[in-house]
């Protein structure tokens, strides 16, 4: 699998663009804050339907196309064997009448409200519909997160790899999370004496079923992540570095899915009192965390910085290697400035790694490291000024 086109129109500071890109290493360099983040944040948004970088969808839209209700766009033509698949997410932006009149500046002239749609060859596609069409995996320097930040970094990591390959568990993640909302509104309700406690019995039943599912599912694709995480870090690492990567669910799985139903109801049991007090469901899924020890020490609690950063590579290096296992094709890897801090050393096994998938898309603000390993059987594209051009 590799991206062959990508098209962008008024997509954050890059208003117009249409590149061409081949197989192998691509490599965009030029200072900062010209949009070589933005480059990768578009491809890997034709994999999730989602940026990224956007605490809001809203930002990815270009301020001036936003300002006068404009639209924007990101397209991929993406070549999978002898096929070939475009994708277009465009969004259409639309401001209150009250805003219409705002002088330019006024907080109100930033009012607007973004309207999405996803095609797929043309066909309309919800967002869920469309994870698993492009397969990609993205390191970013907020991939330190996974190894130092809290659980919900781990759990995202996780729900977005199995959901890349496996359409039935993103449908159940929502699913679940949907429970998790209407059982603690209710347990909100229980609190201030709005609701009667036999209520609850439909949406246990419902977090049960739902969640035993994931927690199995979870399970099994951790073990094979664990195995390739730790392949790849003792290619990145230094010898003496042992790697360990163990799921650690908030409802111990049985030897079953069945088994692990059984599990849940306990553990759902015991939580009672607890859940009442606080009004939240204690324990599920959305609880879980992934626990990652070099030498049986915490690496997130005591991990150098170098230590830190080569995991959050193997992690995602183990990602790619997973995907390419149950979609029989390799992903796009895209590198995001992950050569900047490392020793020559770790950056030639990054390197070397990289070159090794269909197409691997690296940013860096100096292009050097990378031609001093690839030479000429790398691309490279400078980005500048709002615009990508070719360069020797």
């Amino acid at each position: 699998m590799f991206l062959s086109r990508l098209i962008l129109n008024n997509f954050r500071n890059l208003v117009e663009l249409d590149l061409e890109l081949p197989p192998g290493v691509v490599v965009f360099f030029g200072p900062n804050a010209q949009g070589k983040t933005t480059l990768l944040e578009a491809v890997y948004l034709l994999a999730v339907a989602r940026s990224f970088r956007a605490e809001n969808e809203r930002e990815v839209l270009n301020f001036q196309a936003a300002a006068s209700g404009g639209q924007g766009l990101v397209g991929g033509t993406v070549q999978k064997g002898g096929d070939r698949v475009q994708v277009f997410v465009g969004y259409q932006s639309s401001r209150p009448a009250a805003a219409e009149d705002s002088p330019p500046g006024n907080a109100s002239a930033l009012a607007f409200s973004l309207r999405k749609q996803i095609r797929v060859d043309r066909v309309n596609r919800t967002a869920a519909q469309l994870v698993g069409t492009v397969n990609a995996v993205l390191f970013s320097a907020d991939d330190l997160r996974l190894v130092q930040g809290s659980p919900s970094h781990r759990r995202k990591f996780l729900d977005i790899l199995i959901s890349q390959g496996d359409s039935q568990y993103l449908r159940g993640l929502q699913s679940y999370q949907k429970v998790v909302q209407q059982r603690n509104q209710l347990l909100r309700m229980l609190q201030e004496r709005r609701a009667g406690a036999d209520e609850l019995e439909y949406w246990d039943d419902e977090l049960v079923r739902e969640g035993a599912w994931i927690t199995w599912r979870r399970r099994e694709v951790i073990r094979d992540l664990a195995v390739a995480c730790a392949e790849h870090h003792a290619r990145l690492a230094a010898p003496e570095e042992e790697l360990r990567v163990a799921y650690r669910p908030s409802v111990p799985p049985g030897d079953s899915i069945p088994a692990t139903e059984d599990q849940f109801r306990q553990s759902l049991a015991a939580a009672g009192q607890r859940e009442r007090a606080s009004a939240h469901t204690a324990v599920g899924p959305h609880r879980d965390d992934l626990e990652l020890l070099i030498n049986d020490l915490d690496v997130g609690a005591y991990g150098s910085r170098g230590q830190v950063r080569t995991l959050a590579l193997a992690l995602r290096l183990a990602e790619a290697t997973y995907l390419a296992s149950v979609r029989n094709e390799r992903p796009i890897v895209m590198l995001d400035d992950v050569l900047s801090e490392m020793d020559s050393e770790r950056r030639s096994r990054v390197l070397e790694t990289a070159g090794e998938y269909e197409q691997t898309l690296i940013t860096a603000t100096d292009p050097e490291p990378v031609r001093r390993h690839f030479g000429s059987d790398a691309r490279y594209f400078r980005v500048a000024g709002g615009g990508v051009s070719p360069c020797q």
